[in-house]
């Protein structure tokens, strides 16, 4: 009769293996898939939605000597005689939004809006506090008087308040989970999504405004990263770039949604209709389980073979003896531990907290691991400036603004399809490569045509963006099969915040085409060449098994 193992002699339980018997990605693999994208959608729209509850709408001053007061025309014929503005290439002009033309006082003719001359005004200007607006549109600006130039910069700073809460909550989200599991940070972070959005709803200045736009992207940045961890986690090696991939479109589709706010003109009741649907995903407590990867790495072994076994059933897989043995065996081991003996690693087994940290260390006392992660580092930073600096610049785009930014949104379906037909024909090195190489060659071809044909520019425009959604949904299937999994959420998270802290430039970056015009996009390219470049240092990870300690994480460079 054989003596028992140590607890130190037992090997760990290799998940991927236990996924080839109880099926990769089968029924209940499926159900918790569409379970956990459902509320992608909605993250999705929250973390666009300033874009247009704090966008500027289009306005003019009001011409009392020309305009009908009771129901005022924006785009009378008379306006370019009454108010300063431009002309484009194509004839059509815009009027300044706070300044008008000094009216004639001794002119003899009497003003109407039926009879507007040019002797009605005089060549000076002035300010006016009255306005005309293009649509029916209602969103900040009209709520608390932010119209005109000084007040751009507060309309700026609701996206830089955005982008300052993602940068927190991803941090805390990704730490968070990795200790607490993934589940009930997952959970948490839809409820307070929800919740901060329908205050943003009722907000009634606009400094709580900026507080619960902050604390709503804190909720926000935490739905899409743990959905995907979680989706990346229940599946087998063979399903991984679908699961990132497929979650991607619910997230496009999210952004797309964005484009009801042409049905829903008054930007609070927009915010309502974002917010208060994903409050359903409470009943998520009981429907979705805990990652069994997360569990197991966390000795959770009991909950991890409850688990397993429903999974068996609802999947109608057998398990095998051995695999059920080996579970026991690896239960009662793990009971048997007392708190006063260490384990190999010099931690104690009953605190795995001190796994992280003892993870975190190695990762830093490898050079091969740190320079790996210093260039995801750079690759996520331009996707972030890249694929941000598109996306606000959507509605810029002539022609009708929601419709603009709904196709610049769904372009991403065709993006991330790329991204899946490369991650499966090229591996992952060259698709993160080439979706960066591909954007690189449009933003510079783009930079050069910015006088061109108008459709011209919009296909350039949303090549580019097709090109960047690749490259960003490579990313995240890529570094979360570099890392290990007791860090996997948390270094996720880390490159996920790093990336923010790039975005918050995107609404800086136009500024350069004061100077000169195609430089923003030109810069663009620029970038993403560079990262392009610098991302084939990297190791290959297709078809290989996912890490579970530093150690592994090391070998797959070998």
């Amino acid at each position: 009769m054989s003596t028992p193992t140590s607890p130190a002699s037992s090997p760990l339980l290799d998940f991927d293996d236990i996924l080839t018997e109880i099926g990769e990605f089968g029924r209940f693999q499926r159900r918790n898939y569409l379970l956990i994208c459902l509320p992608v959608l909605f993250a999705a729209a929250n973390s666009l939605s300033y874009v247009f509850t704090a966008g500027a709408p289009t306005y003019r001053c009001i011409v009392p000597a020309c305009d009908n007061l009771e129901a005022p025309d924006y785009g009378a014929e008379w306006v370019s005689i009454a108010v300063p503005g431009r002309w484009n290439n194509q004839g059509q002009f815009t009027p300044d939004t706070c300044n008008k033309f000094v009216e004639n006082k001794t002119d003899s003719i009497i003003p109407s809006s039926d009879h507007c001359a040019a002797e009605t005004f005089t060549a000076y200007t002035e300010r006016c506090w009255q306005f005309v607006y293009n649509s029916d549109e209602h969103t900040i600006v009209q709520e608390w008087g932010l119209q005109c130039q000084e007040n751009l910069w507060k309309l700026a700073f609701v996206g830089t308040t955005h982008f300052a809460g993602l940068v927190v909550g991803t941090a805390l989200s990704g730490y968070l989970a990795d200790r607490f599991g993934r589940k009930h940070v997952f959970l948490f972070c839809i409820v307070f999504m929800a919740l901060t959005g329908v205050g943003q709803a009722l907000a009634w200045n606009y400094i709580s405004f900026l507080v619960f736009a902050f604390l709503n992207a804190v909720g926000t940045s935490g739905v899409y990263p743990l959905a995907f961890i979680i989706g990346v986690e229940m599946v087998g090696p063979r399903k991984r770039e679908m699961s990132s991939i497929v979650l991607n479109y619910f997230y496009a589709v999210g952004e797309a949604l964005l484009g009801l706010a042409f049905f829903l003109p008054n930007w609070r009741n927009l915010q309502l209709v974002l917010s208060l649907p994903p409050l359903v995903c409470v009943g998520y407590f009981w429907l979705v389980p805990e990652s069994v990867r997360w569990l197991l790495a966390r000795d959770r072994r009991e909950q991890a073979g409850t688990i397993i076994r429903k999974v068996a059933k609802v999947n109608r897989r057998d398990i095998s003896v051995e695999l059920m043995a080996s579970f026991k065996q690896q239960e009662l081991e793990a009971d048997g531990v007392t708190g006063e003996e260490i384990s190999t690693d010099n931690t104690v087994p009953g605190h795995k907290d001190d796994q992280i940290w003892v993870a975190v260390k190695q990762v830093l006392s490898s050079h091969i691991l740190m320079g790996r992660y210093a260039i995801m580092l750079l690759v996520w930073a331009v996707n972030a400036i890249v694929y941000y600096g598109l996306s606000l610049n959507a509605t810029s785009l002539s022609g009708n603004k929601y419709l603009n930014f709904t196709l610049v949104c769904l372009v991403e379906i065709p993006g991330y399809s790329l991204a899946w037909v490369f991650l499966r024909r090229l591996g992952r090195r060259w698709a993160l490569s080439g979706s960066l190489l591909l954007c690189s060659i449009t933003c510079v071809a783009s930079g050069f045509v910015t006088m061109g044909a108008n459709w011209l520019v919009v296909a350039l425009f949303l090549i580019g963006k097709l090109g960047i959604t690749s490259s960003f949904a490579v990313i995240y299937t890529y570094t979360a099969e570099m890392m290990p999994t007791v860090i996997r959420s948390g270094g996720v998270g880390v490159m996920s915040t790093f990336a923010r802290f790039g975005a918050m430039l995107a609404p800086f970056v136009p500024l350069l085409a004061s100077y000169y015009e195609p430089l923003p996009l030109l810069l663009f390219g620029a970038t993403s060449l560079v990262a392009g470049l610098v991302s084939l240092l990297l190791p290959e990870t297709f078809h290989k098994k996912l890490p579970d300690t530093v150690e592994e994480a090391i070998a797959l460079g070998k």
